[in-house]
């Protein structure tokens, strides 16, 4: 699929924001008073500038109102629903710790949990689709929680527990790449799926469906050279993944300066996964258009 810089925003800012939320629902780090406020804003800037970033890729973004009245069969629509509600409750506790230097263990752990259920539901939006079989797997919800949860450690400074969520997140991140390369030839989709015509015998594009552009190339269509591939994987495991990984490892009471380093080289990396992610998102309709 066509990788949109403000889909890729979205996912990769509001999954580090909830992430950073569900940390301070349970008390990790214990801050009131003004530090706080400055971890609280933290969090809200990234989830809720991640969701805003997410209106930008509506043709009317006007519309995004409309996709709360969906929830009984879209994840969109129970993503956006699940935002609202846990940023209503974590806004709850935070404003108890900001304001009245108290925190309330029970709302911080139902906020901590809704932070949870509405990046597992932006992973189903994806996650279910069949039409696109690299993300209809289990292991996009995985990957997805995992991002969450590594970027919320390291920004709220659990660095013991970031260790081992960062080796997890290198595993499972290599391993989604390596199942999903085979998981479109394993789908089964082929011309003559695509064309309904495969009762006649082999099918093969003789012109393309029409002469011009449109919306299902634009948006669905998006390939990216093997080896070009290749080197931007190396590239996000790097930074994504090893870099911060021997930072907490090699330099275990960094400063803010250093600090700061681990966490762009970690947010450089996850920007570039996540265009692999949509780029690399081979859609059968790709078929019909003898893309594939």
């Amino acid at each position: 699929m066509h990788p949109a810089p403000s889909v890729i925003l979205f996912t990769a800012a509001s999954g580090l924001g909830f992430g950073l939320l569900f940390f301070l629902g349970i008390g990790r780090p214990d801050v009131t008073g003004t530090s706080a406020f400055i971890f609280f804003f933290l969090g809200y800037a990234l989830a809720v500038g991640g969701l805003l970033a997410s209106t930008f890729h509506l043709g009317n973004p006007k519309n995004a109102l409309k996709a709360f009245s969906q929830w009984r069969t879209s994840w969109l629509s129970r993503e956006g629903i699940l935002a609202v509600v846990a940023l209503s409750v974590m806004g709850i506790y935070a404003a108890a710790a900001i304001f009245l230097n108290i925190q309330i263990p029970v709302i911080g752990m139902i906020g901590a949990l809704l932070c949870l259920a509405t990046v597992g539901s932006t992973s189903m939006i994806y996650a279910q689709l069949k039409t696109i079989p690299r993300w209809n797997h289990w292991l996009t919800p995985v990957l997805f929680f995992l991002f969450a949860l590594t970027g919320g450690a390291m920004l709220s400074n659990q660095i013991w527990l970031a260790k081992y969520l960062m080796i997890a997140l290198i595993i499972v991140q290599v391993a989604y790449w390596a199942i999903g390369d085979g998981l479109f030839k394993a789908a089964g989709s082929t011309m003559e799926t695509a064309t309904g015509l495969g009762h006649i015998g082999k099918v093969r594009q003789f012109e393309p469906p029409h002469t011009g552009d449109n919306y299902l190339l634009r948006e669905m269509v998006h390939v990216v050279g093997r080896k070009h591939a290749a080197k931007l994987r190396i590239i996000s495991l790097i930074t994504l993944g090893i870099i911060p990984l021997g930072m907490m490892f090699f330099i275990p009471k960094m400063g803010h300066a250093w600090g700061a380093v681990m966490l762009l080289s970690h947010i450089v990396g996850l920007g570039v996964a996540r265009w692999l992610f949509f780029a690399q998102a081979e859609h059968v309709v790709g078929l019909y258009y003898g893309k594939r």
